[in-house]
């Protein structure tokens, strides 16, 4: 397609699929419409796989997770008007969960924009709140400027969401014969500055309790054994975020847990007793800072590629920027510790895990939340990926789930959007064929984007969705009980999720004792097919949980 356009004059519609292969772009998700068939058929003829889903919404989770797992740009494409909009919900959690993603879509053509016609919205306008660039493609001669602008501006600085929309006049308008994707040359900042480090240092030197956080852009710099490394030589506690899960291993002895839960958890307990927080990669979308810093005493480093957002609870003193792998090291030379912080962390350690060990051995049904925790962990390997959608399953997967390397167990932080799990999962088989993917969801999630099950059938992607089931809207019901003494408008009633498996041409599995489970993810995920199990679960727990949480006492 490259050499094509470089040849001959092509249609936009070509010339922007020859700039997506000069970015490296492998898939387009989405669904195609009247005003974009040029694009689509241009893509057809590419090395680019365009993977056809059942929602666009859907095709913007696709896109958003691939982006997450491989740092480059996942890319979704719709129609015009509603398909646009449509596309809108993962690009917003994509740009709130700091991660790149181009979002193309049709527009009506240009001698129609500019008043009151059929299907015509603003959507430049619409995309401009929810991303860091949007606009409109005015002219072939643009397009290869304006592809280059958006996959830069969507994976540097803070990563997240571009949109180009594209008139249906303009996509098949003939371009120039010498039109020609640009060249990309990437530059980003490396080195940290030494007078920031020195400044650190003093600060640290002083520090009776230091402590790390680490955030969701630890885990795109792939960080992980740089923070080993400076916990081992200050032998300091390390948190990550809920989006940093993975990136310091929940096996290392100085590994704290996530924080990010509702309620002080034990992690924050870790915070209470320390005097500075060294923030690694940490963005305050993440988690609110004054769940760990709330009387505003706490001196902070903060250690990314960007400065920091403001937030009254966030008081940088120090911001050490550039690759967060050399600032790290760097940071360990200029203050070389060690702080020998205590007994804390082995306390905090034990509660998390006992409490996953007496899940593990109980017997009841419906299942305890820990417990379907506990055979989830045992039924993936260190390197194995599990989405865990937004609900009461991402509060329990979230605090429980050990995990060991970043980007294994994926949760929506930033927006906290439902239903990006399941199809999410789909992204994320296609990046890692070669490990076990799970899609962990609530009932009121599965059905927001079960029609992907059909996705993944079509196009042979391996996929295994355990369905947390409660009849409702189960973290919501948590919250009205715990903070109202009732709940309601929560309830619903679902189809037979066997059957309803089944009827995609997948395989379907029903729980019925606590037994049941192991035995059904570890059929389900050895196989290549599309696997649905169903899991009753007993969130009675969720208000035991809450309840023990708040008798606690620390700092430990």
């Amino acid at each position: 397609m490259i050499d094509d356009v470089a040849a001959t004059g092509a249609t936009t519609a070509e010339l922007i699929v020859a700039c997506l292969e000069a970015e490296g772009v492998e898939y387009v998700f989405g669904i195609p419409g009247e005003e974009n068939i040029q694009l689509v058929d241009a893509l057809n003829r590419s090395k680019i796989r365009y993977l056809l889903t059942r929602h666009e919404q859907a095709a913007s989770f696709m896109a958003e997770i691939y982006g997450r797992l491989t740092g480059r740009a996942g890319v979704c494409s719709a129609t015009l008007g509603p398909g646009a909009i449509n596309l809108q919900l993962g690009v917003a959690d994509a740009t709130t969960n700091s991660t790149p993603l181009v979002a193309l879509s049709a527009q009506v053509g240009l001698d129609r924009i500019y008043k009151e016609s059929h299907q015509v919205v603003d959507l430049v306008g619409l995309f401009r709140p929810i991303t860091k660039w949007s606009e409109l493609v005015p002219t072939p001669a643009a397009v290869p400027e304006m592809v280059r602008r958006a996959f830069k501006t969507a994976q540097t600085e803070r990563p997240g969401a571009t949109y180009l929309a594209v008139p249906q006049d303009v996509e098949s308008a003939v371009a120039a014969p010498d039109s020609a994707p640009l060249p990309i040359n990437r530059v980003r900042p490396e080195e940290p500055s030494p007078a920031q480090l020195r400044r650190a240092a003093e600060i640290l030197a002083a520090a009776r309790s230091p402590i790390v956080l680490a955030g969701h852009g630890a885990a795109r710099d792939d960080a992980g054994a740089a923070l080993v490394a400076l916990a081992e030589r200050w032998d300091v506690p390390v948190a990550t975020t809920f989006h940093g899960k993975g990136v310091f291993p929940d096996d290392h002895a100085n590994a704290l847990g996530a924080v990010g839960f509702m309620r002080h958890d034990y992690a924050n307990f870790g915070f209470d007793a320390a005097d500075v927080i060294v923030a690694v990669g940490y963005e305050l979308q993440e988690f609110d800072p004054e769940k760990i810093n709330p009387k505003r005493d706490k001196k902070i480093i903060h250690v990314h590629r960007f400065a920091a957002e403001v937030d009254d609870h966030y008081p940088v003193a120090v911001g050490i920027e550039g690759d967060i792998s050399r600032s790290l090291a760097a940071l360990g030379e200029a203050a070389p510790g060690p702080f020998h912080v205590g007994t804390g962390v082995s306390k905090i350690r034990a509660l998390l895990a006992d409490e996953l060990a007496r899940g593990a051995g109980d017997d009841s049904f419906p299942l305890v939340p820990q417990r379907v925790v506990a055979d989830t962990r045992a039924a993936l390997g260190r390197e194995d990926i599990v989405l865990a959608d937004t609900g009461a399953v991402k509060m329990w997967m979230a605090r429980l789930y050990p995990t060991y390397a970043a980007n294994t167990c994926l949760l929506s932080n930033g927006l906290s959007t439902m239903g990006f799990a399941l199809p999410g999962a789909l992204a994320a088989s296609l990046v890692y064929p070669d490990r076990r993917v799970l899609a962990s969801v609530g009932d009121g999630a599965f059905l927001m984007h079960s029609q992907e099950i059909e996705t993944a059938v079509r196009e042979n992607i391996p996929l295994t969705v355990l369905v947390w089931v409660d009849d409702s809207y189960g973290l919501i019901e948590w919250k009205m009980n715990l903070e109202m003494g009732r709940h309601s408008h929560v309830r619903f009633s679902n189809p037979d999720l066997v059957r309803y498996a089944e009827s995609f041409g997948a395989r379907g599995y029903a729980v019925r004792a606590a037994g049941d489970l192991a035995p059904a993810l570890a059929e389900a995920l050895s196989s290549d097919g599309v696997s649905v199990i169903a899991c009753p679960v007993d969130y009675s727990e969720n208000l035991r949980l809450t309840d023990r949480l708040g008798e606690l006492t620390g700092p430990f």
